[in-house]
């Protein structure tokens, strides 16, 4: 098998493993030529992902907390000038803006890097796909040739985004599907507040919970609503953010209803992945020791990890656990650290107030 068509292969497998994006934008930058590659989403809401070779992961870190990501004028000019397809800066701008650019002299100037080449294309669903490639200062701007190269993989790295971006979708829907099969009322929330999935039973609670304008999440009750678009608004600050739980008030018959905000544990480098949290609805009343499938799914936990979390959720001491589960304490409480970590709770009431009401089955 040919070195390109190795490479060919390893971007569609990133497409569905995106642990290995880093390592295959290392090989696609020494197939073009250059020093580094990165892939960047930009959402609807101006949320910027971002995988790329290891060698530029530092200044991609500083460029992404940075102001300077939005007014770039590249992406824009190359959709105009070159549409879905790669251009070089020297194609887009001119020396001068080159020469002025705040990206390239505060970013890559001082790392000795110049150049740049991308393409940009935006998705169905809205959101920008960019390819980057950044040049060394002392090589010069990009080639004729490797402008070629470059676009000639374009359909390839574009389908696999397509792919990779589906998936995201799928699984929403996934998780979805999962929970009504256990009778839990859920959507899958995006960190626009678009509702990527939700379920029936879930949509069976409108007009209390629906997908309002712009297919974002929408509470008819006024405070429920301002209150779990804070709760999301504070995870996309600090993705590590407590689990939330928040009332809805019984209304004309209808039971009350506890909703559990909880965030998505995504795969650090999966640049495609804008699921943020599952919200679940659970009737007040009808809690219990959750289903160890919903533990297990929802927060990744080990089959040792969701036995402990199981316990916990009855509001028993770890003592307690310790000998109904034939543990050792220090073991229990060590499995208690690691719940903590991936429920991103802190403390055992806490923990236990938010497993109880995923009890219903």
């Amino acid at each position: 098998m040919s070195d390109a068509m190795t490479l060919i292969d390893r971007i569609y497998e990133a497409a569905v493993i995106p642990e290995l994006w880093p390592d295959v934008c290392a090989s696609l930058a020494e197939e073009i030529g250059s020093f580094s590659a990165g892939i960047m989403t930009i959402d609807t809401d101006s949320t910027l992902r971002w995988v790329c070779s290891p060698n530029i992961a530092e200044q991609m870190d500083l460029y992404a907390a940075s102001d300077l990501k939005l007014p770039n004028p590249r992406p824009e000019r190359s959709m105009q000038l070159s549409p879905m397809a790669f251009a070089r800066d020297i194609d887009l701008m001119t020396p001068e803006e080159i020469a002025a650019d705040p990206v390239y002299n505060t970013y890559l100037r001082p790392k000795g890097l110049g150049w740049s080449m991308g393409a940009v294309m935006v998705e169905p669903s809205g959101h920008t796909l960019i390819f980057d490639m950044i040049g060394r200062s002392s090589d010069g701007p990009f080639s004729a040739g490797a402008l070629e190269r470059a676009n000639s993989l374009k359909g390839d790295l574009s389908r696999a985004a397509l792919i990779a971006s589906r998936m995201v979708f799928r699984q929403a829907e996934s998780i979805a599907a999962t929970l009504a099969l256990i009778g839990l009322p859920a959507a899958v929330l995006g960190s626009d507040n678009r509702v990527l999935a939700m379920n029936a039973d879930m949509e069976a609670l409108s007009p209390r919970i629906r997908t309002g304008a712009g297919d974002r999440i929408s509470l008819k009750n006024p405070t429920a609503n301002s209150l779990v678009l804070a709760a999301l608004e504070q995870l996309v600050l600090a993705p590590a953010s407590n689990v939330q739980s928040i009332p809805l008030s019984a209304e004309q018959g209808l039971p009350a209803l506890i909703l559990h905000l909880l965030p998505v544990r995504r795969k650090a480098r999966d640049v495609f992945s804008r699921s943020l949290a599952v919200l679940i609805a659970t009737p007040v009343g009808q809690a219990g020791p959750p289903d160890m499938r919903v533990l297990s799914g929802l927060f990744d936990l080990t089959p040792g990890e969701a036995r402990v979390a199981r316990e916990l959720a009855s509001g028993v001491s770890l003592e307690a656990v310790s000998i109904k589960l034939g543990l050792k304490l220090e073991t229990v409480r060590t499995y208690l650290k690691r719940i903590f970590l991936k429920t991103g709770t802190r403390r055992q009431a806490e923990l236990t107030y938010m497993l109880s009401g995923l009890g219903r089955l």
